[in-house]
């Protein structure tokens, strides 16, 4: 099996590809610490005892771990490696239980929430996750936007950029009720 790793706009987080291997599937999953992992998956908190990692984000097929910034990456990489390669081989589940994350619309969700939320999901959502990351819908209120990015996106030093630039004046073309684009921090 080999693993391909790519560089993401976010100097601090790499993205690590387990060649033909479903990561995540439809159960994209972030992790900010190793106690968030202990009730969910086996992997992230393998991956947990690297010395170094700071986060993990499991995307349909990849995993970008954002490292601590006092670390190099030439030490922690070929430990990823070997960690995500021992994990595939020895055959356990990814996660200890089904999660649902869904984003997708519900029934109490106005027009235009179902509309961002359906641009978000066919726009945004395949172009960062290109990058190693995601981002989820929040809310809607008083014309303001409010979006969480996760992976290689969170604390990248040009997701403002991506967020005013790209995904708030697309927003505003398709949804004229659109007045503005923020981003939260973690729930």
């Amino acid at each position: 099996m080999f693993i391909q790793c790519e560089e993401t706009p976010n100097p601090e987080t790499l993205k690590f590809i387990p060649d033909g291997q479903i990561v995540a599937g439809d159960r994209i999953c972030e992790f900010l610490n190793q106690k968030q992992a202990s009730n969910i998956s086996p992997l992230a908190m393998q991956l947990f005892t690297i010395d170094g990692i700071k986060s993990l984000f499991f995307g349909r097929d990849f995993i970008t771990i954002t490292k601590k910034k006092d670390y190099d990456w030439e030490y922690i990489k070929s430990h990823i490696n070997a960690n995500i390669l021992d994990f595939y081989i020895s055959g356990k589940e990814i996660f200890f239980h089904k999660i649902d994350n869904n984003e997708q619309s519900s029934e109490e969700d106005s027009d235009i929430i179902k509309q961002i939320k359906e641009l978000i999901e066919i726009k945004v959502r395949p172009a960062v996750a290109m990058d190693g990351g995601d981002i989820t819908f929040h809310s809607f209120d008083d014309g303001i936007v409010r979006l969480q990015l996760k992976g290689a996106c969170q604390g990248c030093p040009s997701s403002s950029i991506t967020l005013k630039n790209g995904i708030e004046n697309m927003l505003k073309h398709y949804i004229p009720e659109v007045e503005a684009v923020e981003q939260i921090l973690e729930d």
